[in-house]
């Protein structure tokens, strides 16, 4: 006599199994998130933030699931490493504003005004430190910013006026007559 299988009816939903047996689908709910917050922490890490991924690996440590739990501790040393690297130590300020302006010409905005701003917290008379905020204002689009730092720049260093004249970082200001009359005062 032949056995005969039962066959479930279509449409119903099979319960998923795993090698261990069937997963509870509480449990599906919470790996779905756990992946999500996963995948939000290597996002974090592929952008360089690497002390914000550490904190969202760490965060989702207690309550991942075993198979990630290896991942996400092998993950947490790297950022740790990667953000130890990124602890630049400058020599002078003028290092650090040619780090500055690297940052700048990368695109690094937030970064760059991050190490202007310590250079003139450092030294108020560093003008260069004033030029390079008002190039990367007029490079963000801050015209009145731009402006203030400039002129700050050419009080304490005329010879910022000539560089300013010919820097092409600028060319977002030629149309602003006060960029012009800040350039050009003698005409």
């Amino acid at each position: 006599m032949a056995q005969t299988k039962t066959v479930a009816p279509t449409g119903t939903k099979r319960t998923p199994r795993t090698l261990a047996g069937t997963v509870a689908t509480g449990q599906d709910h919470s790996r779905k998130d756990a992946l999500a917050m996963y995948e939000a922490a290597l996002r974090l890490m592929q952008g360089g933030k690497y002390v914000e991924a550490h904190s969202a690996f760490q965060t989702m440590l207690g309550t991942c699931p075993g198979d990630l739990a290896d991942r996400v501790r092998m993950y947490m040393n790297a950022c740790l490493s990667q953000a130890a690297k990124g602890k630049t130590v400058f020599a002078t300020h003028e290092e650090r504003y040619d780090y500055a302006v690297s940052l700048l010409n990368d695109g690094n905005y937030e970064d760059a005004r991050e190490h202007f701003t310590i250079i003139l917290q450092q030294n108020d008379k560093a003008d260069y430190a004033f030029y390079g905020l008002a190039v990367l204002a007029s490079m963000t689009g801050d015209s009145h910013t731009c402006l203030e730092h400039l002129t700050e720049a050419i009080r304490q260093n005329p010879r910022n006026r000539i560089q300013a004249r010919a820097d092409s970082d600028f060319q977002d200001m030629t149309d602003d007559p006060r960029f012009t009359e800040l350039l050009y005062p003698e005409v």
